[in-house]
């Protein structure tokens, strides 16, 4: 977990968002659904972003566990759980 809450807003990161459709989108949708008499199902993939490309340079801490000097960091290639 990469400890997200100890970043501090307009100095590690900008902004932070959740991509989600449009309401129309969504109604749209839901009118197919109801022409057609089809079912709806929801769901939400939580880590649907985990291995995401990072646009910027991240450094962090080693993981506890790991037997290392502990005055390296590690650079990180990938988004990892816990980012903001």
């Amino acid at each position: 977990v990469a400890r997200g809450f100890t970043q501090k807003y307009q100095v590690d990161y900008e902004e932070t968002f959740a991509p989600v459709a449009r309401i129309s989108s969504f109604r749209f949708i839901l009118s197919l659904a109801i022409q057609y008499n089809l079912k709806v199902h929801q769901m939400d993939v939580k880590t649907a972003f985990l291995n995401g490309t990072l646009k910027e340079e991240i450094y962090m801490r080693i993981p506890q566990g790991i037997s290392c000097n502990s005055n390296n960091v590690c650079k990180l290639n990938k988004a990892i759980y816990g980012l903001k």
